[in-house]
C-alpha cells in the first residue's frame, strides 16, 4: 500500500482546503509513491517518536501538530525541529499531519471525539465556516436528469445539515445550434433545436468543486453541457471551530470539572468561578480556543472547555458562564485515538500503532 492511499483516505475525512491558512497540513516530509511498512500515530513529532518508528520499522509517522510551521532556512540540527527533520529523512520516514482541518470537521473530528469522551448529544459546530459553499446550475435533458443529478449526489453535493441528496428542479426549454464541427446528442447541424430540459440547482463545499464538476459532466448526454457556479457566503454547518452540545442530564459544575479531570488526566484545571445551578450546554475546543469565549456565551454555552488561555482573558467570561483551561496536550490527546480508528476501520491489513512516547512538554508537581 502506497503512502498516497493512507493520505489521500485521511484527506476524504479532513481536506486540506478546511485547515486555517496559518497551518501547515499534509504531507510534511516523504515521497507519496513509497510502500508504506507501517504507521505511527502522534500528538507531536519529535526526536523519540523517529526513534520509535525506526525501531518498529515503519516509514509513516502521522501526527496531529506538523511540527514544520514556517520555512527553514538551515538544517545543522540547532533545534528539535531540524533534528527530527534530519533524523527523518536520513531513515526514510514520511511525515504527515493533519491538524486544523481535522479541527474543523463536525464528523469525524478531534472536538467530536472530545464531545464523544464527554458523552455530549446535539452536537454542532460552534462556529461555522462561511465562504466555503457554492450553487452549482446544470441544463440538463429530461431525459437524463435523474442520472446526472444523481452523479452529482454521489460526488458529493446536495448535503445540507442532516440532509442529502438536495437539489431544486426547474423545468424549461432550451436553445442550440450545433454548426459542422459538433456531433450533437439531439437536434441538427446547421439547425436551431427547442430541447425541454431540467435545470438541477445544488449546492457543495468548495473543495468538491472539481470532484462533482467530472461526475456531472461524465453523467451528461451533451457534448457542451450549460452550467454555472456561484460562491455562496452561507455558513457550513458541517465545518467550523469548535463543538457545543449538551450533557444527558444537567450536572454540577464542579463534579462535572471532576470528571473532565479523571476522563483527560489532567495536572490541573484552571477555571472561572463556578454557578450554584447546575450546567447543562457545553463548548469545546481542542487546543487553543480562547478566540472562542464570545462564540461560546452567544450560544448560551454554559461553560467552554479548552487551553492555552491568558490571565486576562479569563476576565472575559461573565459569570454565570464559565470558562476553564484543561491544558493543551490534555484536550487533543485523544486525536492519537481518532487515527487509529478511521485508519483500522478502513486498512484492516496495515499496521498502525499509538506512539508510546508522551509528548506532553509540561509536567505538574
Amino acid at each position: 500500500m502506497k503512502i498516497s492511499e493512507i493520505t489521500s483516505y485521511i484527506e476524504s475525512v479532513a481536506p486540506l482546503a478546511m485547515q486555517e491558512s496559518y497551518d501547515n497540513a499534509g504531507l510534511i516530509v516523504g515521497n507519496r509513491q513509497t510502500e508504506a511498512t507501517g504507521a505511527l500515530i502522534c500528538l507531536d513529532v519529535t526526536e523519540e517518536v523517529v526513534d520509535e518508528a525506526i525501531s518498529l520499522g515503519f516509514n509513516l509517522i502521522i501526527s496531529h501538530h506538523p511540527f514544520v510551521f514556517s520555512g527553514l532556512k538551515k538544517f545543522t540540527g540547532a533545534n528539535y525541529i531540524e533534528r527530527t527533520l534530519i533524523k527523518a529523512i536520513k531513515n526514510d520516514i514520511a511525515i504527515y499531519a493533519a491538524h486544523t482541518n481535522l479541527d474543523n470537521m463536525l464528523n469525524n473530528g478531534v472536538n467530536s471525539k472530545i464531545a464523544e469522551k464527554i458523552g455530549l448529544r446535539n452536537v454542532r459546530i460552534l462556529s461555522p465556516m462561511s465562504g466555503n459553499l457554492c450553487k452549482l446550475a446544470v441544463y440538463v435533458p429530461l431525459s437524463h436528469a435523474e442520472a446526472v443529478r444523481n452523479a452529482m449526489f454521489e460526488a458529493g453535493a446536495g448535503s445540507i445539515g442532516n440532509y442529502d441528496s438536495c437539489s431544486y428542479n426547474t423545468e424549461g426549454q432550451g436553445t442550440f445550434k450545433a454548426n459542422e464541427n459538433c456531433n450533437p446528442f439531439v437536434g441538427n447541424i446547421g439547425e436551431l433545436h427547442f430541447e425541454a430540459e431540467t435545470r438541477i440547482e445544488t449546492i457543495m463545499p468548495q473543495h468538491l468543486t472539481g470532484k462533482v464538476i467530472n461526475a456531472m459532466l461524465a453523467a451528461h448526454p451533451y457534448e457542451e453541457p450549460a452550467y454555472d457556479i456561484y460562491p455562496l457566503k452561507n455558513e457550513y454547518n458541517q465545518a467550523g471551530t469548535g463543538i457545543i452540545g449538551e450533557l444527558t442530564e444537567p450536572e454540577n459544575a464542579a463534579t462535572f470539572l471532576l470528571r473532565i479531570k479523571k476522563i483527560f488526566d489532567c495536572g490541573s484545571i484552571r477555571h472561572t468561578r463556578l454557578p450554584e445551578t447546575p450546567i447543562a450546554k457545553i463548548a469545546v475546543c481542542g487546543g487553543a480556543g480562547s478566540f472562542l469565549i464570545e462564540d461560546a456565551m452567544r450560544a448560551g454555552a454554559d461553560i467552554l472547555l479548552t487551553a492555552d488561555i491568558k490571565y486576562h482573558q479569563f476576565f472575559d467570561a461573565r459569570y454565570p458562564f464559565v470558562l476553564a483551561d484543561i491544558g493543551h496536550y490534555e484536550s487533543e490527546q485523544f486525536t492519537k485515538e481518532l487515527f487509529y480508528e478511521l485508519l483500522t476501520r478502513n486498512f484492516s491489513n496495515f499496521a498502525v500503532r499509538l506512539t508510546k512516547v508522551k509528548t506532553n512538554p509540561i509536567k505538574y508537581v
